[in-house]
Parts: C-alpha cells; sequence; structure tokens
C-alpha cells in the first residue's frame, strides 16, 4: 500500500483513540481503517479484513432500511460525503458477520488538507435501539 498522506495517518491514529466506532477511507472510497469499537459492531476485526475496496465494505456488512430493503453504496453516508466532499448523516441498519442486525446511526464528514486538498472521509457512528 502507498505512502498515505500525513491528515490519514493521524486520522486512523485519531479513530484508533475514540470509544465511538469510527471509519477511514481515502477518496476512492477504498478502506484505510475502521477501530476496536467498529470491530464489535461489525463483529469482524479490521487485522482479518485488512483494507477493502468501496464495493466490497459497502456490501459485507449487509445495509439495508427500515422496509428490510438493501442499500446501495450510493445509499450510504460515507459514500455520499465521497461524492459531495460535505457531511452527511443517516440510520440504517447492518447485518454484522455474526448475522447479527445493528440499528446504526452515521456521521460521515470529508477529511481536506490545505490548500483545499481532499484526502478522503470518515465516518463516526453508534447503535441505535432496536
Amino acid at each position: 500500500m502507498p505512502a498515505q498522506p500525513l491528515e490519514l495517518i493521524l486520522g486512523r491514529q485519531f479513530i484508533d483513540t475514540i470509544s465511538l466506532p469510527a471509519f477511514l477511507v481515502d477518496t476512492e472510497g477504498n478502506l484505510l481503517f475502521y477501530n476496536e469499537s467498529a470491530e464489535t459492531v461489525f463483529g469482524l476485526k479490521f487485522g482479518e479484513t485488512g483494507g477493502m475496496r468501496v464495493e466490497e465494505w459497502a456490501t459485507i456488512f449487509t445495509p439495508y432500511n427500515e422496509k428490510g430493503e438493501l442499500i446501495s453504496p450510493e445509499g450510504l453516508p460515507l459514500v455520499q460525503t465521497l461524492q459531495t466532499r460535505k457531511p452527511t448523516s443517516g440510520s440504517f441498519f447492518i447485518k454484522n458477520m455474526q448475522g447479527n442486525d445493528e440499528h446504526i446511526q452515521v456521521t460521515a464528514f470529508p477529511i481536506i488538507a490545505r490548500p483545499d486538498r481532499f484526502l478522503g472521509a470518515m465516518a463516526i457512528f453508534w447503535t441505535l435501539e432496536k
């Protein structure tokens, strides 16, 4: 994997220290890291997955809406943030790797370095009552 910009390295260090589940991707949507709290929700350790392309991570956790309809990658807040370079939030359900359903609230925001260099996005999320 090529060397990452300092801002993404610091972003990874930041999400590694917070208690909320968090996810970090580059400009193409490639997964760079998710923290231990996210591992608990996903039912899968980052060390077991490593980096993934957006097509993989956006479907491996099986996101769906309240009607049970699958959500396409383009419907996910993190992908929307990558497309618009603006913060996005939303709630939906995922089926984690243990087969458990989780209702999550996600807030995603772009990572923009100076001078106006778009580097990727970060999503912070938490589980909601079922």
